[in-house]
């Protein structure tokens, strides 16, 4: 078992920046990739970034690349999502998760364990 908390959501002015993290306890955090999704409402949850268990390999979806960055520290059992030029169609709850491969999916049913999520509004 994986027990992941998110934090570090708010509000925030479009332009602005956010950085999210992730803590992971229980099993061993660092052999599990990570990734983090979002939700808007009334929309499904879509992927936003996935990073490997070592922090080698990174994937983004088009709608962050460039703007968002993935990284972990697998000596604190955290992983996080930084934030930068944030749009209001940014707006959404924010989810972590882990999974039992070395490579990140873009797929969430590939993922074993979730966070509750943390908000983040980000208004024009």
């Amino acid at each position: 078992q994986v027990q992941l908390v998110e934090s570090g959501g708010g509000l925030v002015q479009a332009g602005g920046s956010l950085r999210l993290s992730c803590v992971a306890s229980g099993r061993t955090f660092s052999i599990y990739s990570m990734g983090w999704f979002r939700q808007a409402p009334g929309k499904e949850r879509e992927f936003v970034a996935g990073i490997n268990w070592s922090g080698t390999i990174t994937y983004y979806s088009n709608a962050v690349k460039g703007r968002f960055t993935i990284s972990r520290d697998n000596a604190k059992n955290t992983g996080y999502l930084q934030m930068n030029s944030l749009k209001p169609e940014d707006t959404a709850v924010y989810y972590c998760a882990t999974a039992s491969r070395q490579i990140p999916s873009r797929k969430e049913s590939e993922y074993d364990y979730w966070g509750q999520g943390t908000q983040v509004t980000v208004s024009s």
